[in-house]
């Protein structure tokens, strides 16, 4: 059951990116754009989202680890999906690292 409940919410975070990949969230303008709703700024949000991936990452290591060392609470498929987990949200943020690097060399290439 507590895969399936894993599972579910694996899928309700893709669907959230998802959304926010394809501009469904509204964007902002004014000063709030600098801002996110929160109060937080880009620079936050975007050290957040590396925390989180990083996190996911160690904890799918962790399963990994728990695995080979024969840990009766850790089966294959759940060391799966922590590693699927991992490989989408780093995967995610080379997308987002590589849009930010394309932003930038946009414009950088403006006339002032």
């Amino acid at each position: 059951m507590t895969d399936r409940v894993d599972i579910q919410n694996v899928l309700s975070q893709m669907r959230a990116l998802q959304a926010q990949a394809s501009g469904a969230v509204r964007p902002m303008a004014g000063p709030e754009a600098a801002e996110g709703p929160s109060g937080g700024s880009f620079g936050d949000l975007l050290k957040t989202a590396i925390d989180k991936v990083s996190e996911t990452q160690n904890e799918a290591k962790n399963l990994s680890l728990a695995l080979e060392r024969g840990d009766p609470n850790v089966d294959l498929p759940q060391v799966m999906i922590g590693l699927q987990k991992a490989s989408v949200s780093f995967q995610a943020m080379v997308q987002v690292r590589n849009r930010l690097v394309a932003a930038y060399e946009d414009i950088s290439k403006m006339p002032i």
